[in-house]
């Protein structure tokens, strides 16, 4: 039989069968994305689950191709010739990796540059490359589509912020609805004359137009896509000491976005930006870039802003992709790919979420997914030393590249699985990060991974179940009955890890063995 005909023969329960070694899925598992944009032009390589893909590589040159283009009609002579050395660069690159063709897109500003169609065919002639330049609509749809590649779903507005231009896009129900694009991109806003007072009112006038535009919504949630916006993102974690320097769902309130935006005004740039860690010709954008950002915020008034480094590209990817694939968690799929890798006995995540869950009787959907997720990552990290695996765990979880993860739902990952490794899981350089969590967080967290570290001690193999908890939250009894087949494995270390999880419950603990 077959791994695929095994695995369709198996009840996977609320994990769905495994899709990453499907044929649609296998060749998606390296896909190769080139993106021209005004001010940028990067590459970026996935690879691994389809669903959640690493950046197997991702590199990016600041060009400033459209520099200038508002007042010229042309693109940025200089920027234009290091974007064509970019493109070559990046050509050669794919080629030495061995992946299929790569799909390349242009932006706003090779789209209105009169010498557009010029700069095409010499990135044809010299690379081989063909280069499709996509209008703003269809640059606000795949940014769309880059936010539903981490939250399958999702509702809300998307505002994607380039050099040249800013589209806007509404989610709901997990499609994309209404596109609008706009001008106000920095490098055009740049070119207008009079002053900051000018541009304000530009801004002003043109956002109104686009609150027209977009049905007047008023009070959604609102994802932001692009470099600007992650710089200012930066810029916030930066005055605001955040402990957590990843990006992706990050959140920001419209006060803490007015405060930063005068934060901005009031700083040294050069300072601000090599404190954090912020290209030259990006932080010449940030102060314009504020001032949109600060006018979409009072126009359109979202309940909560959120971070997405899912943009363009990604959206690019989840184009490719089967309709089934697309409905799968993130989350999920990512875990699991990591443990078909990297896992000691891949499979067993399945079976250790099973003996865990009735500790969690009261878990939301929500809750649950992370319960999974640290089921699978349990054993993932089982290479580090064994006096940093706790570290690795922790680190692994809280900074990796994973989609659909609240910033504290990855702190939260991240102790539970330490929590698997050691009973002391603390010390200086987390205690920044556990602040982020309550007190029932950091107790849930504890509990789950102490429940983990005994079930890891009983595994039998990846589809046996090693036995029951049954968890009396009134009397504080928990019972667990070991299986036969999986006595002989309850000797000290594992009556030792069980007790550390009646204590952590506050119970008396009970072991029966089922004969």
């Amino acid at each position: 039989m077959s791994q695929q005909q095994e695995a369709e023969t198996i009840d996977w329960g609320p994990f769905g069968r495994p899709l990453f070694e499907d044929a649609a899925a296998k060749g998606l598992d390296r896909v190769g994305v080139i993106d021209v944009g005004s001010n940028s032009v990067r590459l970026v390589v996935f690879d691994g689950a389809a669903r959640s893909p690493a950046y197997f590589y991702n590199e990016k040159i600041m060009c400033g191709l459209g520099a200038g283009l508002s007042e010229t009609g042309h693109l940025n002579p200089e920027g234009r010739q290091r974007a064509l050395r970019a493109i070559r660069r990046f050509a050669a690159l794919a080629q030495g990796m061995g992946i299929p063709p790569l799909t390349a897109v242009a932006t706003a500003a090779v789209r209105e540059a009169s010498d557009g169609t010029d700069f095409r065919a010499d990135v044809l002639r010299e690379t081989g490359i063909k280069l499709w330049v996509i209008d703003g609509k269809e640059e606000a749809r795949l940014s769309a589509q880059g936010v539903l590649l981490g939250w399958p779903g999702s509702y809300g507005l998307v505002c994607d912020i380039g050099g040249s231009s800013m589209e806007l896009a509404d989610l709901a129900e997990g499609r994309v609805g209404r596109r609008v694009t706009s001008a106000l991109g920095p490098l055009k806003l740049r070119g207008i004359k009079g002053g900051k007072k000018a541009v304000k009112a530009h801004v002003r006038e043109t956002m109104t137009q686009l609150h027209t535009d977009m049905d007047n919504a008023i009070g959604k949630r609102l994802f932001l896509v692009g470099g600007s916006w992650r710089a200012i993102a930066r810029i916030d974690m930066e005055r605001r000491n955040y402990p957590l320097t990843v990006l992706h769902e990050y959140r920001m309130t419209s006060r803490q976005i007015s405060k930063t935006a005068d934060y901005i005004n009031k700083s040294d740039l050069s300072e601000l930006r090599a404190r954090c860690n912020i290209s030259d010709s990006r932080m010449s954008l940030v102060p314009l870039a504020s001032i949109v950002l600060k006018e979409l915020m009072r126009t359109f008034k979202p309940k909560d802003v959120t971070l997405s480094s899912y943009g363009i590209r990604e959206g690019m990817l989840f184009e490719q992709m089967p309709r089934e694939l697309r409905e799968r968690d993130p989350l999920i799929e990512a875990c699991r790919f990591a443990e078909s890798k990297d896992a000691r006995l891949p499979g067993f995540g399945r079976v250790l979420y099973d003996f865990v869950k009735p500790l969690f009787p009261r878990a939301n959907w929500q809750r649950k997914r992370i319960i999974k997720a640290a089921c699978l990552l349990h054993d993932v990290s089982w290479r580090a030393h064994p006096d940093y695996r706790a570290e690795v765990t922790f680190d692994n979880a809280t900074r990796a590249n994973l989609g659909g993860l609240k910033h504290y739902e990855r702190v939260l990952l991240g102790l539970a699985l330490m929590n698997r490794y050691t009973n002391k899981p603390d010390g200086p350089r987390f205690a920044a990060l556990i602040a982020m969590l309550n007190a029932d967080q950091i107790q849930e967290a504890e509990i789950l991974g102490k429940a983990m570290r005994l079930g890891a001690m009983l595994w039998i193999n990846a589809d046996e179940p090693p036995g029951v908890l049954k968890w009396r939250a009134k009397s504080r009894e928990i019972t667990l009955t070991i299986n036969e087949q999986a006595s002989a494995l309850f000797g000290e270390v594992a009556e030792a890890r069980f007790n550390a999880l009646a204590n952590a419950l506050n119970a008396t603990g009970i072991v029966n063995f089922r004969k």
